[in-house]
């Protein structure tokens, strides 16, 4: 018997606004504990919330780059809850009334074809707090209020995943989507993006959906590709074996790749939404969303064919650089004023990439800066170093924060292109290497390759390469 998989996504993305969604208590991260919070955030008798235009304004422009309907006009509600990170007991968010409705996300899925991911809403709410627990067992939990207020989108989908990798390449368009609009960081590390993933399964064929099973704040895509493998496995097996599966919420363990059960869910909890009394109806106009449609950035998927028309790159290339609006942005800045933009690409992908890779760090946290790095090409191109010593130069760049012009001067790395000095080098070489002079004249080609290495050994890696191929082959010719 062959079972389908259904897997739908619930995203929370805290919006990047400078203050809280309905007070103006900031919303940096990582400040001493509860020192951001103010009777509106806490909830205390007689605070009124205001709403935050900017939160409002962010909202829109993700639901317009998600592809969504805006709402005219949409509704806060209560949503009522009791747990010690919610000092109201309920939440501020949307329901029957939400902000953003009916959008959508394209992906390729396994086989290359693109596929249409619908979004069920994306709606406002303001965030909790922070459960901070004890390393010793039965320790003490501590409560941090900051993150009570923060706004968050929350974007729903409809259950049209199939697969934990499209899973994944879902999350992973709608992160950069939100980034290129602007709206979030979407860093995970800090909270800013957390996913709740629904899965089911079911024989093929049928129409309706197997027991819900729900894995609660993954902060990791990767993690929630291994936790829909695992759960796929663990509901087969299961079902295969004629047990039944129960309505639960799970958690994934890191250390074992695997979900554990966290409680069961017998039915749908009733959260008690209704329209919240201190906040007034929000209306908005059509003035408004044209302004911010206006305004919108390009959008990632633009952007790539961009780079592949524009620059002559390859779909592959500019995939990877677009994957990031800042490596995107680096690679164009880079790019500037110099007539080989698929020089500057290749560099990016291997040599910048690895730096970023090895220092753990963000590109716009890297010393060299697109400017410094089309200096350093600009210096290839003229001819005053060549691409080995360039790699060092780059390097020494990465460590020190100099240009590359300094860095040659200091060093002496200036590529010798007199012809006069290389002639010397070359000669040596031909007579310290007569067998495998013999070697090349006899049909070895590789023979050519080791002479020029020799060559370039001597110099340091200092010769002109152009140079030393053309006098090698015109004394050994002679």
């Amino acid at each position: 018997m062959n079972y389908e998989t259904i897997i739908g996504l619930e995203i929370h993305v805290q919006l990047n606004t400078r203050s809280k969604t309905f007070c103006s208590c900031s919303t940096r991260y990582g400040e001493r504990p509860n020192s951001h919070t103010c009777p509106v955030c806490l909830g205390l008798p007689g605070a009124l919330p205001v709403l935050n235009e900017e939160v409002l304004r962010k909202g829109v422009t993700a639901g317009i780059a998600l592809g969504c309907d805006i709402a005219e006009n949409s509704v806060f509600a209560w949503k009522n809850y009791f747990y010690p990170d919610l000092p109201k007991a309920y939440q501020i968010s949307q329901f029957e009334f939400p902000l953003n409705k009916n959008g959508y996300v394209l992906i390729e899925d396994e086989n290359g074809r693109e596929k249409k991911i619908d979004l069920t809403r994306a709606h406002l709410e303001e965030d909790a707090g922070k459960l901070i627990h004890d390393e010793v067992p039965k320790g003490p939990s501590k409560v941090d209020y900051n993150r009570c207020g923060v706004p968050l989108l929350e974007i729903v989908t409809e259950p049209d995943i199939r697969t934990p990798e499209e899973a994944y390449r879902f999350l992973s368009a709608v992160k950069e989507i939100l980034q290129y609009t602007g709206v979030s960081e979407c860093n995970m590390e800090k909270g800013e993006l957390r996913v709740d993933v629904n899965i089911s399964i079911r024989q093929e064929g049928e129409e309706r959906f197997g027991v819900k099973q729900e894995i609660k704040n993954m902060n990791s895509f990767a993690n929630v590709k291994r936790a829909l493998e695992y759960e796929i496995k663990r509901q087969t097996k299961i079902l295969r074996s004629g047990g039944v599966l129960s309505q639960e919420t799970r958690l994934f363990n890191t250390n074992k790749n695997a979900t554990v059960s966290m409680r069961a869910k017998e039915e749908a909890h009733d959260y008690r939404y209704f329209p919240d009394p201190d906040l007034v109806p929000v209306v908005i106009k059509s003035d408004f969303i044209d302004e911010i449609r206006q305004k919108l950035p390009e959008l990632p998927e633009a952007r790539r064919a961009r780079f592949i028309a524009r620059y002559g790159l390859t779909a592959y290339d500019s995939e990877i650089l677009c994957s990031s609006y800042r490596i995107a942005n680096y690679f164009e800045e880079a790019c500037e004023n110099f007539s080989n933009p698929k020089k500057i690409a290749n560099w990016i992908l291997s040599e910048v990439m690895r730096v970023l890779k090895e220092e753990k760090i963000e590109i716009d946290q890297c010393k060299v800066t697109p400017q410094m790095l089309r200096e350093l090409f600009d210096l290839m191109e003229g001819g005053t170093i060549s691409g080995k010593i360039a790699k060092e130069v780059f390097d020494n760049m990465v460590s020190t924060g100099k240009s590359a012009a300094l860095i040659v001067e200091e060093k002496g790395l200036r590529q010798v292109s007199d012809r006069g000095e290389i002639d010397i080098v070359v000669n040596d070489v031909l007579i310290e290497n007569e067998k495998v002079v013999s070697d090349y004249r006899a049909g070895k080609k590789s023979a050519f390759g080791y002479l020029v290495g020799q060559v370039m050994k001597k110099t340091e890696g200092k010769a002109n390469p152009k140079l030393v191929n053309e006098m090698l082959k015109e004394k050994i010719e002679k």
